[in-house]
C-alpha cells in the first residue's frame, strides 16, 4: 500500500523539530527535520542504530564519540551504533537538518 502524507510543514526561521515515527505509517524508517537556531543543539544520547544526518542549510558541529566534526550544507555524517553523540549549531543563521533513523520508531539513550 502506498500512502502519501501531506502533514509535514515547511521548515520555518525559528528553532524547532519535527518528529516522524514511520511504524504509524507503515514504514521501516523514522526521522527528525530540524531547524535549530545559532548555539542550539541536542544533549549526548545513544541509539542501537546507525543515525545518518544530511545538512540542508547553516553550520554544526557533531560530536560522536571522541571526535568532532564540522558539517555545512550539503553534507552528510553517519554515527555509528550505540555511540554516544550530539550536535550543536555553530553557524550565525538557521541549521536546517534531516535526521535519519533507520528504524520504525526513535530509539534514544542519555548518554
Amino acid at each position: 500500500m502506498t500512502t502519501l502524507l501531506r502533514a509535514l510543514p515547511a521548515l520555518s526561521t525559528t528553532s524547532r523539530s519535527i518528529r516522524f515515527e514511520g511504524g504509524d505509517h507503515g514504514s521501516p524508517v523514522s526521522f527528525f527535520l530540524i531547524d535549530a537556531d545559532p548555539g542550539k543543539g541536542t544533549e549526548r544520547h545513544t541509539h542501537p542504530y546507525a543515525e545518518t544526518w544530511v545538512v540542508r542549510a547553516g553550520e554544526v558541529e557533531f560530536h560522536v564519540g571522541n571526535d568532532r566534526f564540522h558539517g555545512a550544507a550539503g553534507d552528510i555524517i553517519i554515527a555509528p551504533p550505540e555511540i554516544p553523540h550530539r550536535h550543536v549549531n555553530t553557524g550565525n543563521t538557521l541549521l536546517q537538518m534531516i535526521c535519519i533513523h533507520p528504524f520504525d520508531r526513535i530509539v534514544q539513550d542519555p548518554a
